[in-house]
């Protein structure tokens, strides 16, 4: 079974095989941190947070290395939607799973791309629902994000929400992408909301916020912005 640990408004579940004997956590004592957002002051993201009323949930499972990657978009979205949590952990249980979806699995759909490899689809493979419930998106970079649809059966089943980008991703200044078209998780997720509750202009503020959190990190990092 997994142990669970919440930090911060986040829920941590460690599984077997994650945590090794004297293993030790990296010293952040010597550097201050933000209490809310939890990241150190010089990259405090608080100001950024863009307060959304979202109607559908929105379940982030998010790979324990994008946690501690200060880069990462999660964080910035689950502080700004009204209705959203994070769980970090690569393989669930699926009892787990079933209780981070409410118990219900019949409302949820998964933001991720088609399955187009030609293989069958998932036994127990649901319809996509006309009006999802709940958001499922997975918050790694594309190997690992793979990796955890492969481990997770349940996932698998989950009928797939899909999303054509129609410009490049913001993201791609601060974090390489396979794609240019390849979305943040927090650009995917506002894309894939603004779709199913047919109101884009809610998640417009967000994003500008977002644009705000790149050019912050790329300004950082001593980059030169990349053109959209």
């Amino acid at each position: 079974m997994a142990a669970v640990r919440i930090v911060r408004g986040m829920i941590f579940h460690r599984h077997r095989g994650e945590a090794r004997a004297g293993a030790t956590m990296p010293d952040t004592s010597r550097r201050p941190h933000c209490d809310h957002c939890a990241l150190p002051l010089r990259t405090c993201v608080c100001a950024l947070v863009t307060r959304v009323d979202n109607d559908v949930d929105v379940l982030v499972l998010q790979h324990p290395d994008e946690a501690r990657e200060a880069k990462g978009s999660a964080r910035l979205l689950r502080l700004s939607l009204a209705r959203c949590r994070v769980v970090v952990g690569a393989a669930f249980e699926p009892e787990v799973l079933v209780g981070l979806l409410g118990g219900d699995v019949s409302g949820s759909v998964l933001l991720y791309p088609p399955d187009t490899g030609g293989r069958p689809e998932a036994p127990g493979a649901m319809a996509l629902p006309a009006r999802p419930r709940r958001l499922v998106v997975l918050d790694g970079t594309w190997r690992k994000s793979a990796a955890m649809l492969r481990a997770n059966a349940l996932l698998q089943s989950l009928p797939r929400w899909t999303i054509a980008p129609a410009a490049p991703a913001r993201y791609r200044a601060l974090r390489k992408a396979p794609q240019a078209t390849q979305l943040s998780t927090l650009e995917a997720a506002c894309a894939a909301l603004a779709e199913i509750e047919g109101a884009p202009a809610r998640y417009a503020p967000l994003l500008d916020a977002f644009e705000r959190f790149v050019a912050d990190g790329v300004a950082r990092a001593g980059r030169t912005p990349q053109p959209q």
